[in-house]
C-alpha cells in the first residue's frame, strides 16, 4: 500500500519508507491510499476472538500487503502482552483502562508496535540482493543483524519480483545506519516510545520533553535509561518540542548527517495501531452483551489527537461506533473549531491534564483529510452529516465545520477536573487520572438516553500520584513497574528551544 502526504505535494511513499521518514518531505502527515473495510466474519466472531487477534486482523487490513503474515502476527501478540480491560464505573458508562502496559499509558501500544515493525525493515535492509533472491520470507523476518552496503539501483533493478517485495525497496531506497528516532512529549509518549525501543540493536531514541512540565515519576520513566535512549530537556513548552522535531526533519544538514524518524503519533506507525483497543472495547462490549451497536459512545480525552484519529480510521472500517467526543482540558483548540469553523492554533498553556497541554494539534490535519476523502464518504454513507452541532451547556446551536456531526467536543479547566475526580471517587469509588477525568465528565455531561458510553483512561492514577492525592486526600499506591524507575539515577541533556541549538547538538552525534 502506497501513502500520500496530507499536503498532497510530496511523492507516494511505501509503508516502510513513511515509517523511516515520519513526516513527508512537504511537512504533511502520512495517510494510507485504501481503507479497508473488515469482512462481514470478523464482526461475526469477534466476541470470540483474543485481544491479540483482533488486533491483528486489524493490522492485517492496515498493514498485511508490506510485512510478511508470520512476522506480522509476531509483531502484534509480542506488542500486545498485557490487556486493555473494559471496567463499569456506573451505569452506562465504562472505562477503557490502557494502563496496563509496561509505561502504564496507552501510548504502550502504538510505541512498542512501532519499534517491533521498524526493527523488521531494518532487518530486510540489511541484505544483499543475492541474499534476498535466496530467502524466503520467513528466513528474512529471523535474521539477524548483518550490515551490508547499500543497495544500487542497478541492484534493485536485478532483484526477482520476490527479492523486491521482500524488501520493498526502491532506486531510492535508503541507507542502512544506525535510525535516530526524534520524539517530543508531554509526558506519556517519551516514556513508552523509550522503553520501547530500549536496546533495540540499529536505533537510538532522542527524547524531547518540556523542563520542568512532566510529572516527576513520567520523567523518571525515560531520563533514567541510559544506552541507546537520550533525554533531551528543552527550556520551553511541548509545542517548542514537537518544533524542533518537524524542523530536523526538514533540515537538509541533518537529513545528510543522520538518518532521521519520529515515534510522535505523526508516525504512521504509532498512530495507527492504537485502533487495535477501540475493537476490542467494542468486542468486550458484545461479549457482556453491555450494548446494541448502534448505541455505543467513545469519548476521548485528547491532545495531539492521534488516539482519536486511530478511533476515527476504525470508525471508517466499519467499528460500529455512534458518537465520538473529543475532551480537552483548557487547550481548547479543537473544541473552539467545532464551535466556529476556526482552527486558530496557540501556545499551549499548562494544565494538571499535562499530557494533553497542546496548543496546535498535529494529527487535526489528518481528521480533516481523512473526512475528506470520497472512499470515506462512501464507507460512511448517511452517517456522513458534515455541519456540527456542539454540546455545549451555554448554547446548542449549530456551527459549521468540515467535520462530521457524531464527532462532538468538551473542555476542561483544573478546577472542574478536580471537581470531577472527586466527584466519581466519592459516588463510585473509582480513581480517575486528570486525563480520564476529562473524558469521564464530557462523556456523562453528553451521553443520551439509551446510549451507553466508554471513556478512555488513558495513564495510571499513580503516574500523577501527587496531583492525585492533593486532590482526593488519598496516598494512592505506587505500583512496583513504577517504583523500579523511581530508583534510577537521572540522565538528560539541557537545551534551548531555539532550533540552531539542538542543530549543533545533533551534528555531534
Amino acid at each position: 500500500m502506497l501513502y500520500y502526504s496530507t499536503n498532497h505535494t510530496a511523492a507516494r511513499a511505501t509503508l516502510r519508507e513513511a515509517v523511516v521518514r515520519g513526516l513527508a518531505e512537504d511537512r504533511g502527515l502520512y495517510m494510507p491510499e485504501v481503507i479497508k473495510q473488515l469482512p462481514q466474519s470478523f464482526w461475526d466472531e469477534i466476541a470470540d476472538l483474543s485481544f491479540q487477534e483482533v488486533a491483528y486482523r486489524v493490522a492485517d487490513a492496515f498493514f498485511g500487503e508490506d510485512v510478511e503474515a508470520d512476522a506480522l502476527r509476531r509483531i502484534v501478540y509480542d506488542t500486545l502482552s498485557f490487556d486493555c480491560p473494559i471496567v463499569k464505573v456506573e451505569d452506562n458508562i465504562y472505562s477503557l483502562e490502557l494502563f496496563h502496559g509496561p509505561t502504564l499509558a496507552f501510548k504502550d501500544v502504538g510505541a512498542r508496535f512501532m519499534a517491533r515493525l521498524l526493527q523488521y525493515f531494518l532487518k530486510v535492509d540489511e541484505l544483499t540482493s543475492k541474499q534476498v533472491d535466496e530467502l524466503t520470507s520467513k528466513q528474512v523476518d529471523e535474521l539477524t543483524s548483518k550490515q551490508v552496503d547499500e543497495l544500487t539501483s542497478k541492484q534493485v533493478d536485478e532483484l526477482s519480483p520476490q527479492g523486491k517485495q521482500l524488501v520493498n525497496l526502491s532506486t531510492n531506497n535508503l541507507s542502512t545506519k544506525t535510525v535516530n528516532v526524534l520524539v517530543a512529549t508531554s509526558g506519556d509518549t517519551g516514556s513508552a516510545v523509550a522503553n520501547g525501543f530500549l536496546g533495540v540493536e540499529g536505533i537510538h531514541v532522542y527524547v524531547l520533553y518540556p523542563k520542568g512540565k512532566v510529572s516527576p515519576i513520567q520523567e523518571c520513566q525515560f531520563t533514567t535509561l541510559g544506552q541507546n535512549i537520550t533525554a533531551i530537556e528543552v527550556d520551553g513548552v511541548f509545542d517548542d518540542c514537537q518544533a524542533l522535531v518537524k524542523a530536523a526533519f526538514m533540515d537538509a544538514d541533518l537529513q545528510q548527517h543522520m538518518r532521521l524518524t519520529s515515534a510522535n503519533s505523526i508516525n504512521v506507525a504509532r498512530f495507527l495501531p492504537q485502533a487495535f483497543y477501540y475493537f476490542w472495547a467494542y468486542a468486550q462490549m458484545v461479549k457482556s452483551c453491555a450494548v446494541p451497536a448502534q448505541d455505543l459512545t467513545i469519548c476521548v480525552p485528547s491532545g495531539n489527537f492521534g488516539n482519536i484519529c486511530s478511533a476515527f480510521f476504525g470508525h471508517a472500517m466499519g467499528l460500529p461506533v455512534k458518537r465520538f467526543i473529543a475532551a480537552n482540558n483548557a487547550n481548547s483548540v479543537f473544541y473552539e473549531y467545532l464551535q466556529t469553523g476556526e482552527y486558530r492554533p496557540r501556545p499551549s498553556i499548562q494544565t494538571i491534564a499535562n499530557a494533553m497541554d497542546v496548543g496546535d494539534p498535529s494529527n487535526f490535519a489528518r481528521i480533516l483529510d481523512l473526512y475528506s476523502r470520497q472512499d470515506v464518504v462512501s464507507s460512511l454513507g448517511e452517517r456522513l452529516v458534515v455541519g456540527h452541532s456542539v454540546a455545549d451547556t451555554a448554547s446548542d446551536s449549530s456551527c459549521p465545520s468540515a467535520l462530521p456531526s457524531f464527532i462532538s467536543g468538551a473542555t476542561y479547566s483544573d478546577a472542574q477536573i478536580a471537581e470531577t475526580m472527586r466527584d466519581c471517587y466519592t459516588r463510585t469509588g473509582y480513581i480517575l487520572d486528570p486525563h480520564g477525568a476529562c473524558g469521564y465528565r464530557a462523556l456523562k455531561e453528553q451521553l443520551q438516553p439509551g446510549e451507553v458510553g466508554i471513556f478512555l483512561e488513558t495513564a495510571h492514577p499513580a503516574k500523577f500520584k501527587d496531583t492525585v492525592d492533593r486532590i482526593l486526600g488519598i496516598d494512592l499506591p505506587i505500583p512496583e513497574k513504577l517504583q523500579a524507575f523511581m530508583r534510577g539515577q537521572k540522565q538528560s541533556v539541557p537545551m534551548s528551544k531555539d532550533f540552531a541549538d539542538f542543530k549543533a547538538y545533533l551534528l555531534r552525534q
